[in-house]
């Protein structure tokens, strides 16, 4: 048995123990970049095999939480991909406010950034004080990073150009106060907002939605835990609801492809019909 054989059933005896142990379940997870975060953990963690993470997973909680970070899918920036939000506000927040209130969860929405955007977005269209938004992620410590509405001033530069291609209707240094090195996001944003723990993986529905969000997550996952969330996304969603996936998803090939008729194919954002 050669090298990689022996690196891959340890991955599967890994991703076994972290389910057994403590319950989070990655064990359908893309293998590729599963395998690559892992391997860069046993490097700067200066272990000798995946075997021996094993045995620290196991007896090391503090361990699991430095892995879970190594895990978690935490790649955001605010208004990625203008050209969503564009469409967003557009074509779907005009029928959003026909609505006497609306509900929209931010599934896998990891450090906040895009939930912040959408924020703005439903703020700037009058939608946001009857809007509810539930955020969810499986990492705790990385929604408590959500909570916070904290960036880096490092990518204001950038945010700011995002927010103008999205549509944007004011400055968006109104919506931050600079102090230090970072970026402090206006409360009003966290006014309806929900931060929570969700795992797309092994928990249940997400109430009765509107709008549905999941951008740039499922290209992690392998098809059966794809089926899986779009599966929770459309039992989630109102008749009519909109579901918004990232820009490499796609509903093709799924369970669920017949249940949605797509609305605007560059952006992924598809509406429910069954």
């Amino acid at each position: 048995m050669n090298t990689i054989e022996n690196e891959n059933i340890e991955i599967e005896l890994l991703l076994e123990a972290i389910y057994r142990k403590y319950g989070y379940d990655f064990r359908q997870y893309a293998r590729a970049s599963i395998k690559r975060r892992v391997k860069h953990r046993l490097a700067i963690a200066s272990l000798t095999s995946i075997s021996e993470m094993v045995h620290r997973l196991l007896y090391d909680v503090s361990f699991l939480e430095t892995l879970l970070l190594d895990l978690s899918i935490n790649v955001t920036e605010m208004f990625r991909d203008p050209f969503f939000f564009l469409c967003l506000r557009k074509e779907i927040v005009p029928i959003l406010k026909t609505y006497p209130f609306i509900k929209i969860w931010h599934a896998g929405c990891a450090t906040g950034e895009e939930v912040y955007s959408l924020a703005i977005i439903l703020k700037e269209e009058g939608l946001y004080d009857k809007a509810q938004i539930y955020a969810t992620d499986f990492n705790e410590v990385i929604l408590h990073q959500a909570k916070q509405g904290i960036i880096s001033l490092e990518q204001i530069k950038k945010y700011t150009s995002n927010y103008q291609a999205a549509g944007g209707k004011e400055s968006f240094a109104n919506y931050y106060t600079a102090k230090y090195n970072s970026a402090i996001l206006d409360q009003s944003l966290k006014k309806n907002l929900i931060f929570s723990d969700h795992n797309l993986a092994t928990d249940g529905v997400f109430g009765e939605m509107n709008l549905v969000i999941c951008r740039n997550v499922l290209i992690y996952f392998q098809k059966e835990l794809q089926n899986r969330a779009i599966g929770l996304f459309k039992e989630s969603l109102c008749h009519l609801g909109f579901l918004c996936l990232g820009t490499k998803e796609s509903l093709m090939f799924s369970s669920y492809e017949h249940d949605f008729e797509v609305i605007d194919k560059k952006a992924k954002i598809f509406r429910r019909v069954s």
